[in-house]
């Protein structure tokens, strides 16, 4: 759900003019691809699905009328703002492609994907103690290559609450996109933290583990926990509780009906072009930090933005004085009543129509690059999904609402593209914009269990029933995102 996009030239594109009508896996960083059997790759769930031939005006039109309009989006009263950069979090462990062109058709099993598809925090470990040393403690000889480390504040005085930086101030990490905002950046830090914590806690329940074996058992823990979260807090809240319990029962047994990476894990296209993109209309146009730096806008114009670097979100920096997130404004923590995310619609905050000089060169807005995304990956229309996977069709696709030619209506309405499709879905009753409806909801929870599944080292696969008990929650036998962050802040 990542919002920068990236759109250097890939070597394996059809041109297509746009007017056109048993032993140890290589986990992470360490899973390059070396061989034809390669995980790191995308492909399609509904390979037989035809795609729409859309005009490229069309696209564009209806991209920029999905903003705001005299009545904003409502909040979501189901999901708190920290999911949907928990999202981002998530897609950024997943999947990165950073050699897909908006302007040329992409073949997605040529396409690599240079993440590994498992739920491994790849990009919070890297390669590891030894492959990426420079992420890990060096000095302190009883937690040599088993801590993570954290950076220092602007402000020397203040706690260590900011990511570790270069001379220019970009954070030292393994996947950059992790600090393109100052929201995901300080949840990758509390991720930091809540690996120290994990292995503090772990280090005093298992005195015996010292070095690797303590930082291999800090890992399990943390990911296990994290994981957990993924599909049984994140993803019910997403797709509901009676879709998330029919994929992945009590039983531990997972329940696929289009997603099969028995051949090897992959992320379809359709997951990451357009469904897993439903994240976009949850963001708000600006947030509050803490009790004192409230109302910051996720953006602002790029003059105003090198003017005053107190007036947006925008990553890639140092994390200002007095910024360190207060994690109960995001997400429920001892009773806090956080900022909710926007409910899942077709109508974008404002900001996400003009993004900062460098994400939109074209200035085209983020819905915009959304959909000539889905185009240059010939996603199937949302009718087609439907139809294949038995779902009910969505009849009012609101597309009246908007300032189209009568060629492109027809042309949108006949072949809706899927992630307009998405939107729609969830923004029509009975969801009113609360949850993904059947075509997202499906994509979306099949995907995230089926990587799950298919992962060997995962909770899924070595424990099938295991639930987390080892940590403090809320709830006994249960983990949210609130408590990993609330023991990421205290380590209790």
């Amino acid at each position: 759900m990542a919002i920068v996009e990236h759109e250097p030239v890939t070597p394996t594109t059809t041109e297509e003019p746009e007017t056109h009508h048993g032993t140890l896996i290589p986990r992470g960083q360490d899973a390059v691809p070396r061989s034809p059997l390669f995980e790191g790759r995308f492909g399609r769930m509904f390979r037989s699905l035809p795609a729409p031939r859309h005009d490229r005006e069309a696209l564009i039109a209806l991209g920029k009328a999905m903003a705001d309009r005299e009545a904003p989006s409502g909040d979501n009263p189901k999901i708190p703002s920290a999911y949907t950069y928990f999202g981002q979090f998530v897609d950024h462990d997943i999947t990165f492609d950073p050699l897909s062109e908006l302007s040329k058709f992409n073949d997605p099993d040529a396409l690599t994907n240079f993440r590994s598809p498992r739920f491994d925090l790849d990009s919070l470990y890297g390669s590891g103690p030894s492959g990426s040393p420079f992420l890990y403690e060096s000095k302190k000889a009883d937690r040599r290559g088993v801590r993570l480390l954290e950076g220092r504040n602007t402000d020397p005085e203040l706690e260590r609450r900011d990511l570790m930086r270069n001379a220019q101030g970009r954070a030292i990490i393994p996947d950059p996109r992790n600090d393109e905002n100052i929201i995901v950046s300080q949840l990758h830090h509390a991720f930091i933290r809540f690996h120290n914590n994990v292995v503090e806690h772990v280090a005093k329940a298992q005195p015996t583990l010292a070095g690797p074996a303590l930082f291999a058992e800090a890992r399990r823990v943390v990911t296990w926990h994290y994981q957990w979260v993924v599909v049984h807090d994140f993803l019910p809240r997403i797709i509901g509780d009676d879709l998330a319990n029919e994929l992945l029962p009590d039983s531990g047994e997972p329940n696929l009906r289009f997603f099969d990476p028995r051949e090897g894990p992959f992320i379809p296209v359709e997951f990451s072009g357009a469904a897993y993109r439903y994240g976009h209309s949850q963001v708000r146009p600006s947030y509050d930090l803490n009790d004192i730096v409230v109302g910051v806008p996720l953006f602002s114009a790029a003059k105003t933005a090198d003017r005053d670097i107190l007036a947006h979100l925008n990553g890639f920096r140092p994390l200002p004085a007095l910024w360190t997130i207060d994690w109960r404004h995001f997400v429920e923590i001892d009773g806090s009543q956080p900022q909710l995310t926007r409910e899942i619609d077709t109508q974008l905050a404002k900001p996400l129509l003009k993004l900062p000089t460098g994400i939109d060169a074209a200035h085209t807005g983020l819905p915009v690059l959304n959909l000539r995304r889905g185009k240059a990956l010939q996603l199937p229309s949302g009718q087609a999904v439907a139809q294949a996977i038995g779902a009910p069709p969505v009849s009012n696709l609101g597309l009246d609402r908007f300032n189209l030619s009568a060629e492109h209506r027809a042309a949108l309405e006949a072949e809706t593209p899927l992630w307009y499709y998405v939107l729609r879905e969830a923004e029509n009753a009975p969801r009113n914009g609360q949850r993904l409806g059947p075509v997202g909801g499906r994509i979306v929870g099949e995907v995230l269990v089926g990587l799950l599944a298919h992962d060997p080292q995962s909770f899924l696969r070595q424990q099938p029933t295991w639930k987390p008990t080892g940590l403090k929650a809320v709830k006994a036998g249960h983990f949210t995102l609130g408590d990993l962050l609330r023991f990421a802040t205290i380590g209790q």
